[in-house]
């Protein structure tokens, strides 16, 4: 790490599950940030295997497999190879962002639609070819719950819409500890949440008996309605908004945070 890094001198706390951590722990310690990994979300089986396992015999028959996210790539590819079926190259693929798309790519699936911009919803649904699917049979391929919007407003435009449950976003098991230790020495400045349901987790696992410190750590988030969330909770100081969820503008939103917040502390 090199003298006068951006991030020298400051603790951030990174959220994502165990498995996604590490290139965005590496690049903040290599601006030098100090990290601690607190993973919010634990990815686990759905509840409904079975479910899951009944609609994976229906894919052959969709029109279009919709992927919300790199989980969802990963757990129901892991899935078809667990039950020996082969991806059906017959199905159309959309993702919802460009990681997602990767994610796709990197186990041979080739994707057929995704956003020019955006990383959300309602960016995948303004592609032409979400936009005409009066009789389609649309498989979303999501975790369990979550937002609505792309089954409600391909129903609405005339598609039949599946909801494939591959996987759940479970609360881990956490010492919330370590978030005493790393404010104790000053390594718990900013924290990197990329999701509501990451949001909801932390708050959940802190306790109310830290809830003060923590609501005056920054933030660095990636949509305008996790930050309105978060806003909404009660944190105060300073929300950056992310261009995305990749490491390279995570790493950015934590660099903006530093530079505006050193701005407010030496005008």
């Amino acid at each position: 790490m090199a003298a006068g890094a951006p991030l020298s001198g400051t603790g951030v706390l990174v959220t994502r599950p165990v498995h996604q951590a590490a290139p965005l722990c590496e690049a903040l310690e290599c601006q030098g940030a100090a990290v601690t990994r607190f993973p919010v979300i634990a990815i686990r089986p759905p509840l409904d295997e079975q479910a899951l396992d009944r609609g994976v015999k229906r894919l052959h028959g969709a029109d279009v497999a919709i992927f919300v996210s790199p989980n969802a790539v990963e757990a129901l590819l892991d899935r078809l190879a667990q039950r020996g079926i082969p991806w059906p190259e017959e199905v159309r693929v959309a993702a919802v962002g460009r990681g997602t798309q990767r994610a796709l790519e990197q186990r041979g699936v080739g994707v057929d639609t995704v956003p020019d911009s955006g990383f959300d919803s309602e960016s995948l649904l303004s592609q032409p070819a979400l936009q005409h699917v009066c009789g389609q049979h649309a498989m979303l391929v999501r975790g369990d719950g979550g937002r609505d919007v792309l089954r409600a407003t391909l129903e609405h435009r005339g598609a039949t819409v599946e909801i494939l449950a591959a996987y759940r976003r479970a609360l881990p098991e956490l010492d919330p500890d370590i978030l005493d230790e790393a404010w104790a020495n000053g390594r718990l400045d900013v924290a990197v949440i990329t999701s509501a349901t990451a949001l909801e987790h932390l708050m959940r696992l802190v306790g109310p008996t830290r809830q003060d410190r923590l609501l005056a750590t920054g933030l660095v988030v990636i949509s305008e309605r996790v930050a309105e969330q978060a806003s909404g909770l009660g944190f105060h100081n300073g929300i950056v908004i992310a261009a995305g969820p990749s490491t390279e503008a995570l790493t950015d939103g934590v660099v903006r945070w530093v530079a505006s917040n050193r701005r407010q502390d030496n005008p």
